[in-house]
């Protein structure tokens, strides 16, 4: 017999505003304990050092968490201008400085040439595995950590003020799956014959998800007393908005939970969600009118 999971069957999405200083997998815990949820995930690491958007799956919205991995996301973050660090961010150790502060004008003429599709090596201190290790546990043990550049996909970059008394520039970016801010902050530095590294990082949107569904850990434990956690869930199918939705009967549902497949000619081709009345009942695809599914959710 299946050993019972522990927990309460809480599914959906939490969208928290991470504060400084908090890991992701603190985070996690927090809700986990506050929800009572049986499983409980992150849909992207945010650095202790950062603050603003992440999205926390429970239950059967894990099974999603692929389609929030892979969105967009937005980030406001501040570039200081004159010195470099071994992680890119304030936590380093000065590698470089004495670098000279470029003007306000030089940084708004070199952003184009950072949107669009670039080449991005991603910073020392990642989760990126060389050899079956993580880069930043490498980089923490002393080694040289080389790490090969990649595609990214900057779709807006944008200066939004710029300090020439700090040293600093505080942009705006629209950015596709991988990229890595601090990669970009010390590449925009470098173009401008300069180094720099971020002194401020904060996600504003990931996916679906934005500040204005998000709410605070001290909030959330303020609540608790009053109301249940789980209140505050977005449904699961939030995450699943810009797929494609197709009505299926509830024999057709059926079938799909056990696993067989759907002929449906008419359906949109390619990923799909299935919804059985206002309920997801399987991520899937259509090749020709044949629908398998990827994930069927539990519901």
């Amino acid at each position: 017999m299946a050993r019972k999971r522990k927990g309460e069957k809480v599914d959906g999405w939490m969208v928290v505003d991470k504060p400084l200083g908090m890991s992701s997998a603190k985070v996690v815990g927090r809700i986990k304990y506050l929800t009572k949820a049986q499983k409980v995930g992150h849909g992207g690491t945010l650095d202790p050092l950062a603050s603003g958007i992440l999205p926390i799956g429970l239950g059967e919205a894990t099974k999603t968490m692929p389609f929030i991995v892979d969105a967009s996301k937005d980030y406001a973050f501040t570039v200081r201008f004159g010195s470099s660090t071994d992680s890119d961010d304030l936590e380093g150790a000065v590698l470089e400085s004495g670098g000279r502060i470029p003007q306000e004008s030089e940084v708004v003429a070199i952003l184009p040439r950072f949107t669009g599709t670039i080449e991005q090596v991603p910073p020392a201190y990642s989760a990126i595995k060389v050899d079956g290790q993580r880069a930043y546990k490498l980089a923490r043990d002393g080694e040289t950590v080389e790490l090969r550049a990649r595609p990214v996909k900057i779709h807006t970059l944008r200066l939004d003020s710029f300090d020439t008394e700090a040293g600093e520039a505080t942009l705006f970016v629209t950015c596709g799956k991988g990229t890595y801010v601090r990669s970009l902050a010390r590449d925009i530095a470098l173009a401008l014959g300069t180094f720099g590294h971020v002194s401020m990082l904060r996600r504003l949107r990931v996916g679906p998800f934005g500040l204005e569904r998000a709410i605070s850990l001290e909030k959330l434990d303020e609540l608790s007393h009053s109301a249940p956690a789980v209140d505050y869930l977005c449904p699961i199918a939030t995450a699943l908005d810009d797929i494609p939705a197709v009505a299926v009967s509830d024999p057709e549902a059926d079938r799909i939970r056990c696993g067989q497949t759907l002929h449906l000619p008419a359906a949109k081709q390619g990923t799909i969600v299935l919804m059985c009345g206002d309920v997801p009942l399987a991520v899937a695809e259509n090749t020709d009118g044949i629908i398998k599914s990827l994930r069927v959710f539990n519901m």
